[in-house]
C-alpha cells in the first residue's frame, strides 16, 4: 500500500545554506545551541522511527492505533462499553467520555498559537492522513494519555493496560511520519495533567445489605 522507506536524500545547497546560517547565529540568542541540539535529535529520532522496522504488518497495526485514537472515537467508544457493562458506574464512564474530545479543544488552541508544521522527509511521506497540518503537540497523544489517565480513575485495575495502549498509539506517530518525537512528548504531558484534574462525578456508595 505505501512504498517501504528508502535511504535520505541529502539536502538541497540551499537547505544547507540555511542551516548554517541559524547554527551561526545560534551563539547570539539565548539557550541557542542547546535548543539546537535538542531540535537535531529530535530530527534524528523522527527519521530513526521513521525508515526503520517497517514492514508492512507494522505500518498497518500503526495505522490502526491511530485509527482508533483518531479524535479520541476509540477511547469514547471504550467509555461507553464500560458504562453499558457496569451500570453502578455508568455517570462516571459517560463523563470520561467527554474527555477525549475536551483534552482535543485544548490540543488545538495550543496547535494554533505555537504553528509548528507537519514534518516533512524526503523520499518518506507520512504513512497517515490528518486533518490539520499543524503538529505541536500531538492531539492523538493528548486526547489518548488523557482517556487513559481519566478511565483508569474509573477502572483502576485497567490502569497499566490503558496506559500502555495509549503509550503504543503516541510511539506510533512518529513512526508513521505524522509528528517529531517532541510533539509527541508535549502532547503526553498535556494529556495526563489534563487526565489527572477533568472531574468525575463522585463513585456511587455501594447498597449495605442488612441481615436481620
Amino acid at each position: 500500500m505505501f512504498e517501504r522507506p528508502r535511504a535520505l536524500r541529502p539536502a538541497p545547497p540551499e537547505t544547507r545554506r540555511r542551516r548554517l546560517a541559524r547554527w551561526a547565529a545560534a551563539p547570539t540568542r539565548p539557550f541557542g545551541r542547546t535548543l539546537q541540539a535538542i531540535g537535531r535529535a529530535d530530527q534524528r529520532a523522527l527519521v530513526a522511527l521513521r525508515t526503520h522496522g517497517h514492514t508492512d504488518l507494522t505500518d498497518r497495526i500503526a495505522q490502526g492505533l491511530g485509527l482508533f485514537g483518531e479524535m479520541g472515537s476509540g477511547w469514547i467508544a471504550l467509555a461507553a462499553t464500560g458504562a453499558a457493562l457496569q451500570p453502578e458506574r455508568r455517570t462516571r464512564w459517560l463523563a470520561a467520555a467527554t474527555a477525549p474530545p475536551v483534552a482535543i479543544v485544548l490540543n488545538y488552541s495550543i496547535k494554533l498559537t505555537i504553528g509548528r508544521q507537519r514534518p516533512l522527509l524526503d523520499d518518506h511521506p507520512p504513512l497517515a492522513r490528518a486533518p490539520s497540518k499543524l503538529s505541536f503537540p500531538s492531539a492523538h497523544s493528548t486526547s489518548s494519555v488523557a482517556a487513559a489517565v481519566v478511565l483508569g480513575r474509573v477502572a483502576p485495575g485497567a490502569r497499566p493496560a490503558l496506559l500502555c495502549f495509549a503509550g503504543a498509539i503516541c510511539a506510533c506517530r512518529p513512526y508513521l511520519g505524522m509528528h517529531y518525537p517532541s510533539d509527541v512528548l508535549a502532547g503526553a504531558a498535556l494529556g495526563a495533567v489534563v487526565g489527572k484534574v477533568y472531574p468525575l462525578p463522585a463513585e456511587e456508595p455501594t447498597p449495605v445489605e442488612v441481615v436481620l
